[in-house]
Order: C-alpha cells, then sequence, then structure tokens
C-alpha cells in the first residue's frame, strides 16, 4: 500500500479488500473490544479480565503481555493498539498501592478516545467459583440497570451508556423465546456499581407462558466509581449522529395515537352530490298516474277541516 497526499492507495487485491473492511459503513460492524493488562496487576485483575473476555467473546481481544501505559495521562498506546485491531471498545485492568485492583473501561472514536471510566474492585467472584451450568458462547445479554443514579447523575449515565455499548452483542432483528438465557444486572446504590450476571431458567408453570427463574452463574463484581474522563457535549453528540441514509423518512398524512393504532388522511376530489347512488327504497318510488296540482290538494284539505267542523256543530246542536 502507497500513501499519497493522507489517501492509502492500495497496491494488491488483497489490500484493497483490507482497506474496503476497514473503511465507513451505513450500518458498522459489532464493535469489539481489546483486553489488556497495565504493567502491575494482581491475580484479582487478571482473573476479572479473562471473566469479562469470556463474557464478550467472540467479539473481543484478549492481550496477555504486559503493557506499560497509564491511559489517564497518555492514551497514545491504546489508540494505536484499537487502530491496528479494529476495535472501538477497550478495557484496562492495573494494580497499585494507590488504586488497587483498578479497571478502566472506555470507547474511541475514530480512534481517538472518547470517555474512560475507572472503577475499582472491591469483591469479585469468579466464574469458576459458582459451580453451575453456564450460557453457549455468543450469547446475546438482557441487560438490566436499576437505580436512580444512572437517571440523574451525569457520570452515571455515560457509564450505563459506556455499558450498553460494551455487553450488548450484535444487533438482530428477532430474538425467540430460548435464545433470552443471559441476564446481566447493574444496581448503582450509595456510590458502588454492583454487576451480577444471571442465568435464565424457563420453568414449567402449567400454562402457555413459562416461569422464570435467575440462577447466578458469576461473574460477580461490587465496583467503587473513581477517575472519569467524559467527552464534551459537542464530541458526544458528534459521535451519536447518523446519516442520513439511515434515517427513516416521514410519511406524509399519517400519525399514530398513544396506543400506537395507525391513522391515514385521505385528500380526495369535491365530489357531486346529485349524481350520488344511494338505496332505492319503496317509498322513494315514483307512482304511476295523473300528478295532483298542489292548489287542489290545498283546497281539498280546507275542505276536509270545514266538514269536520260542520259535523262538530251539528252535534252540539
Amino acid at each position: 500500500m502507497t500513501q499519497l497526499d493522507g489517501i492509502i492507495k492500495p497496491k494488491t487485491k488483497r489490500s484493497k479488500r483490507f482497506l474496503e473492511g476497514r473503511a465507513p459503513k451505513l450500518t458498522e460492524d459489532v464493535k469489539t473490544a481489546m483486553i489488556m493488562k497495565g504493567g502491575n496487576s494482581s491475580q484479582t485483575v487478571t482473573q476479572a479480565l479473562k471473566d469479562i473476555y469470556s463474557l464478550k467473546k467472540p467479539n473481543a481481544v484478549l492481550y496477555k503481555k504486559k503493557n506499560i501505559t497509564r491511559p489517564f495521562e497518555d492514551s497514545t498506546s491504546l489508540e494505536f493498539f484499537s487502530k491496528k485491531a479494529d476495535c472501538s471498545l477497550f478495557l484496562f485492568g492495573s494494580h497499585n498501592k494507590k488504586r488497587p485492583n483498578n479497571l478502566i473501561f472506555g470507547r474511541l472514536f475514530d480512534f481517538h478516545v472518547l470517555d474512560m471510566i475507572e472503577l475499582g474492585i472491591e469483591k469479585f467472584i469468579s466464574l469458576s467459583e459458582i459451580k453451575t451450568s453456564k450460557f453457549p458462547e455468543g450469547t446475546k445479554p438482557m441487560l438490566v440497570f436499576a437505580g436512580e443514579a444512572f437517571d440523574t447523575d451525569n457520570e452515571h449515565k455515560r457509564l450505563k451508556s459506556l455499558f450498553t455499548d460494551f455487553f450488548r452483542g450484535p444487533t438482530v432483528s428477532a430474538v425467540r423465546l430460548a435464545g433470552l438465557e443471559h441476564v446481566l444486572h447493574f444496581t448503582a446504590l450509595d456510590g458502588k456499581i454492583y454487576m451480577r450476571s444471571y442465568r435464565c431458567l424457563l420453568k414449567k408453570s402449567g400454562c402457555r407462558t413459562p416461569r422464570i427463574e435467575l440462577e447466578e452463574i458469576g461473574p460477580s463484581f461490587d465496583f467503587a466509581l473513581r477517575r472519569t474522563h467524559l467527552a464534551s457535549d459537542d464530541l458526544y453528540k458528534t459521535a451519536h449522529r447518523q446519516p442520513k441514509a439511515l434515517k427513516p423518512k416521514k410519511k406524509k398524512n399519517i400519525s399514530h395515537d398513544f396506543f400506537g393504532t395507525k391513522f391515514g388522511r385521505l385528500h380526495m376530489q369535491k365530489q357531486d352530490l346529485s349524481k350520488l347512488h344511494t338505496r332505492k327504497m319503496k317509498g322513494l318510488r315514483k307512482r304511476k298516474g295523473d300528478v295532483v296540482v298542489e292548489g287542489e290538494g290545498q283546497s281539498a284539505k280546507v275542505t276536509k277541516v270545514e266538514t269536520a267542523e260542520e259535523t262538530a256543530e251539528v252535534s252540539q246542536g
């Protein structure tokens, strides 16, 4: 590949396919995460990274070697690895005396760090410690967020968005009931973040809808919120911008009510009601015979009234 004026031109078909895979698309691929540990790490951090990698597989890359870097001070090495592995999410684990058992969740936009949130592990139960059957690899999890902080606090809002990006998996058009096996539950309470992983069991209930039970399978984390590096509102808005081709086109004269009922407005030409064909009834049919003059009909009615009055007078006399 040759680079001229900032434009990379492929020389072979293989390099051309590689550049086409990295080029921007209307519908982007599934976000891949790179998971790495720093120069100093503990056994807890190493096992935590492996367990999160097992939740994220196959859309993750695990680096086993140590990487001497500090993301909050210099993020150039993270940006280099993300561009090399084509990853837009990262998880960095480290351990030191000031910040023991440290995990940094982050994401990138255009191969530059968008936001990072540092969490400290206070309590950890690994996948291997809970002796239960696990879910298959690549299962799309159901994400549940509990706590008012996820709706009110700005840092917790970004953390919720970051967790959603990190664990949501591929976008699918339909889901079968038996495929809903994995549940990730996040709770924000008293400044702590509690992460639990459950397996969804479908039991017999005696009716068509099964009875659902949750069985904890691990890993289990108790996090403490530490440092944060959040993107500005303008950059955050730019990162969420969608191309015009993906935006749904507005259909004219169609509206929906609160319950989702669809209403449509039809525009028709002005109708001539005199030519409107109505249902024929016997009372509206024209009778055959002489046409009664309107004046004669009125005089007949009058004579009938007069005769009625005369008969009334005769009866009184």
